[in-house]
């Protein structure tokens, strides 16, 4: 009986060693590591069976990592990812994964490369790992950065008509700039790696734009607010001063130099715009209005397009 138990623990034990690393790569893949871009390593694979994390005859290593050589070890928010230095089919296999601060694998002896993400900040060190355990620390090097934005005299703008876009700081030759992070909100922190970066501040959808240069420091939050000089313009058709706006109003808006930068149809036209000189055409009923009008930075209005016969344009002129 004794030796049908031991027989019965040693198939189990088989098969759960056997499903191990299916499993391993089923969370790996859950993980999202196919998404990330690592800086250095051009291109890597979640292994279909691999390693399993904890080895017997592997050593244990404690993983670190810090914004600055100097500072104190980052307790949340990191993403580890290990990998075996050698690609396979042009891709780097991982081998195992961690979040939060301190990470402790159980590995077995060799080189492996490591990769730590903090935000969108990251560095990557080649180890070796031994039968004895051992420490190693990365230094990101990085920053935080938090932006916003204001009107003329500091009045606040309403998140939600406000995005960045935070660009690498170097041009390329065609003086086109890689797209580092989208839409980010007013005064959220982004974690980034120390150095220039370029920043637009768009207000609204049309051409309230902001770009400036901005250097975040390691270990430090870097504030920045941008000011705009623009407002927010509303449009309206009506038979008189005052009157009701006319629906079913085609909008066509042109800057100062003629050129069409917004088109829009209903009673009400609503935008954000820059300071400036521009013209408003409405079309209602194969009847063309327009109107000139100057945009004053941090001066809300309201615009009113006369549907009069003297206001009215001759159609083919409109066309032009």
């Amino acid at each position: 009986m004794f030796e049908g138990r031991l027989r019965l623990f040693l198939v189990r034990l088989c098969a759960a060693l056997f499903l191990l690393p299916v499993s391993m790569a089923v969370a790996q893949e859950k993980d999202g590591v196919g998404d990330l871009k690592l800086p250095g390593i051009s291109s890597y694979a979640t292994p279909k069976s691999g390693t399993p994390l904890a080895l017997g005859g592997g050593g244990a290593i404690t993983l670190s990592a810090q914004l600055t050589d100097k500072g104190t070890d980052i307790t949340r928010g990191l993403v580890w990812r290990v990998f075996k230095p050698e690609a396979v089919n042009g891709k780097l296999p991982m081998v195992a994964s961690a979040h939060g601060g301190s990470a402790v694998f159980q590995l077995e002896p060799g080189s492996y490369l490591v990769h730590a993400s903090y935000g969108r900040a990251g560095a990557t060190k080649r180890i070796t790992v031994g039968k004895e355990a051992k420490r190693e620390s990365l230094v990101l090097d990085a920053g935080g950065l938090k932006l916003d934005a204001v009107l003329s005299g500091g009045v606040r703008i309403p998140p939600k008509k406000l995005r960045f876009s935070i660009y690498e700081g170097t041009a390329e030759a065609n003086g086109d700039r890689a797209l580092i992070i989208p839409d980010v909100e007013p005064n959220s922190v982004v974690r980034l790696n120390a150095g220039i970066y370029h920043v637009v501040s768009t207000y609204g959808a049309v051409n309230a734009v902001i770009r400036s240069d901005i250097r975040v420091e390691a270990g430090k939050l870097t504030e920045a607010t941008v000011e705009h000089h623009a407002a927010e313009i509303t449009m309206k058709l009506v038979r008189e001063e005052g009157g009701e706006a006319i629906a079913d109003t085609s909008w066509s808006l042109l800057n100062e130099s003629g050129d069409p930068i917004k088109e829009t149809v209903g009673a009400f036209a609503s935008m954000v715009l820059a300071e400036g000189d521009y013209t408003i055409i409405a079309k209602n009923r194969d009847r063309i209005y327009q109107k000139d009008f100057t945009v004053v930075g941090g001066q809300n209005q309201e615009i009113e397009v006369l549907a009069t016969e003297a206001a009215a344009m001759d159609p083919e002129e409109g066309a032009d």
